[in-house]
């Protein structure tokens, strides 16, 4: 699975982890992440987050 970083404070969203913190189960994608989540570190929403290798 594709991990997303922020590109305002380098936050790594990994979907196999998921962010329970902010009720995102494991292993739920990048698509199936909620529109209004916001990165749990600076705030910035899911349009500041790219792909990574």
């Amino acid at each position: 699975m594709t991990k997303y970083e922020c590109t305002a404070c380098g936050f790594i969203y990994d979907p196999e982890k998921g962010h329970e913190a902010s009720g995102i189960a494991p292993g739920t994608a990048w698509e199936d992440v909620p529109e209004d989540w916001v990165c749990p570190l600076c705030g910035v929403g899911k349009d500041g987050f790219t792909p990574i290798d």
